[in-house]
């Protein structure tokens, strides 16, 4: 059993979608010590105030405080309480938690068995404690003969297991895009602002609706929906009072009076997209919107950079005050979900 030598810069531990761990490495524009394609993590050097709220691609940001390599299969406990013993840094809670892969997914039965033998030994050592302004304690296994110890802190971290916020897929809507929306609304806006900006009664657009996903998400929030697509609505969308589906292209369309919101799910160029959306707003349409950035394969950093700050620019060369909240979801693919709304940045 080793542990992974101290450093005086600042080391991070980021999850994201496997697939996207280069794009984590540039957007933060740190020192990559481990960033290997489809692991779904990478391991950070430098760069020493990091911000999640700020980080597309990251699904959760630790601070990394240790790692244990050669960890024996038939006693995992020990060297991670020996490790510990060493600090007396103190926790609010800990989470056992793996990459978003195969490997992990072959880990998972392991920490839902180990995380009350480890809670109830760190208690014993009164490393775990019950005060919620403490830092709380992830312990990270890449794969079965590591474990990376890092600490987050509440409301400037993601709260949920492994950084993702998951979602149940509804019996009744028409398409699994629906869990795009849902985790949209409640990742990317606050509690307070949910509760102001999304009423019963309230009116939405629906650009690119088909089949009806998006449109059947704002209806089971009380809004009154504009599906616009050419193509057709199915299941429970379908002629649904709520909704009412007009053939005609998201791109032209704009509505007799302004909605209260906006989303748009077209399979589109990122820079087309944000002019679309800007428009809207810049025209007194609508107040809100959400809207996903389809991104190319190569280069997806730099053209979902040029999107939003083109979004930034043509609405502050009208004075517009406006709010952008950008994440790559987890149930987002190829692309990222952003929220725009006028008033308070």
């Amino acid at each position: 059993m080793s542990t992974a030598p101290s450093s005086n810069l600042a080391r991070w531990l980021v999850y994201c979608r496997p697939g996207f761990e280069r794009d984590c490495v540039e957007e933060t524009q740190a020192r990559a010590l481990e960033a290997v394609e489809n692991t779904g993590f990478v391991r950070l050097e430098g760069k020493p105030h990091l911000t999640f709220s700020k980080l597309i691609f990251a699904r959760q940001l630790l601070e990394l405080f240790n790692i244990i390599n050669d960890l024996p299969e038939k006693d995992r406990l020990s060297p991670i309480l020996a490790t510990l013993a060493h600090s007396t840094e103190k926790f609010s809670a800990v989470f056992l938690e793996v990459p978003d892969s195969n490997e992990g997914k072959t880990l998972s039965s392991f920490t839902r068995r180990f995380q009350p033998i480890l809670e109830e030994a760190l208690r014993v050592q009164a490393c775990l404690v019950n005060d919620p302004t403490l830092p709380r304690l992830h312990l990270f296994f890449p794969d079965k003969t590591r474990v990376f110890l890092g600490r987050s802190q509440a409301n400037y971290t993601s709260d949920d297991l492994n950084g993702i916020h998951r979602i149940s897929m509804a019996h009744d809507a028409p398409s699994r895009s629906y869990l795009k929306l849902a985790e949209a609304f409640e990742v990317l806006l606050t509690s307070s602002q949910r509760a102001q900006f999304i009423q019963l009664g309230m009116t939405a657009v629906d650009l690119g609706a088909a089949p009806g996903g998006w449109s059947w998400q704002l209806v089971q929030r009380g809004f009154k929906v504009i599906a616009i697509d050419n193509g057709p609505m199915k299941g429970a969308a379908l002629a649904h009072p709520a909704i009412k589906h007009l053939r005609k292209d998201g791109f032209s369309f704009r509505p007799q009076k302004p909605v209260d919101w906006l989303v748009c799910d077209m399979v589109e160029q990122p820079q087309r997209v944000a002019t679309l959306m800007c428009d809207w707003l810049l025209n007194g349409l609508t107040q809100h919107a959400i809207f996903n950035l389809k991104l190319p394969m190569k280069k997806r950093v730099t053209a979902l950079t040029e999107a939003l700050e083109l979004i930034h620019k043509l609405l502050n060369n009208k004075g517009i005050i406006h709010q952008i909240i950008a994440k790559q979801l987890y149930h987002d693919r190829e692309e990222v979900t952003v929220f725009l709304s006028r008033g308070k940045r």
